[in-house]
């Protein structure tokens, strides 16, 4: 019988996950069951249970379950603990490890499939949500010149700088939008949910005067206000997340199943013009 695993969320509808694993599966010869489940507010402890109970090995987590993830899990990973959340779950008899790649998924996005290195970079990124509380590690790891962390709620990003306590280097700072008069930035990254409501955002456009990419976590939404104004003022490069969501998912399989799957074709598959 098949190994099962599955992605959780609410809603679930849209998930992109089955596909993307059985494509894995397929591509590195795993037997695996992978499916969606529709969880319901206050019962995801009681939906986990019965999925473990019915041979469950893991499970990938999505909006609005990785806060119940993280408290559902007896281990956690750094990442895992500095964003509060999990977006990865692995069983291992009454262990519950709890992962988040959300992170290392981007990281390796932006560096190894859009060939732009991190290290020594001017770095701007946006929001405070946990997929930035996942990539702050990942990204203060590759070095940058600078990484400014801006968030509507200044204060917020600021309490984010303090969770990072001794791990966080001079290199790394924090704020409001107010700050941003007159900066330029080599990346700049919306981690916002702005997009996903098509709302743009109080971006000067000197902060996209000398970048050389501007990235959009969310994925299949074409050209959005952000990427747009991005755009306008001469970014030479434009994506958005559909990387950033493969490649979380090829390291939770990875973490899985102990093999690592090729992610560009399942990029390439899953990829929506930007226009």
């Amino acid at each position: 019988m098949a190994d099962r695993y599955a992605v959780i969320g609410n809603p679930i509808g849209h998930t992109k996950s089955p596909l993307i694993h059985g494509l894995f599966a397929e591509a590195t010869g795993q037997e695996m069951d992978y499916g969606a489940i529709e969880g319901q507010p206050g019962q995801f402890a009681g939906a986990l249970d019965a999925f473990r109970q019915a041979g469950g090995k893991g499970i990938n987590i999505t909006a609005p379950f990785k806060l119940d993830a993280y408290a559902y899990a007896s281990e956690h990973s750094p990442a895992a603990r500095l964003a509060g959340a999990a977006n990865a779950l692995k069983f291992e008899g009454q262990r519950v490890l709890a992962q988040n790649f959300d992170g290392i998924g981007l990281l390796r996005d932006i560096e190894h499939n859009l060939g732009v290195a991190l290290r020594g970079r001017r770095v701007l990124l946006l929001g405070a949500g946990g997929a930035v509380r996942g990539a702050l590690l990942p990204f203060l790891e590759a070095q940058p010149a600078r990484l400014l962390l801006v968030n509507r709620d200044g204060a917020k990003a600021q309490d984010l700088l303090r969770a990072v306590g001794a791990a966080a280097p001079p290199v790394f700072e924090a704020g409001g939008y107010g700050e941003l008069a007159g900066q330029r930035f080599d990346v700049i990254v919306n981690a916002t949910s702005a997009s996903l409501r098509a709302e743009p955002l109080p971006l000067p456009d000197e902060v996209f005067s000398e970048a050389v990419l501007a990235y959009e976590l969310a994925y299949g939404k074409g050209l959005t206000p952000f990427l747009a104004q991005a755009g306008r003022c001469g970014v030479p490069q434009l994506a958005d997340g559909v990387g950033m969501l493969v490649e979380q998912a090829a390291e939770a399989f990875a973490w899985w199943r102990g093999v690592r799957p090729e992610t560009a074709p399942v990029i390439e598959r899953l990829r929506v013009p930007l226009a």
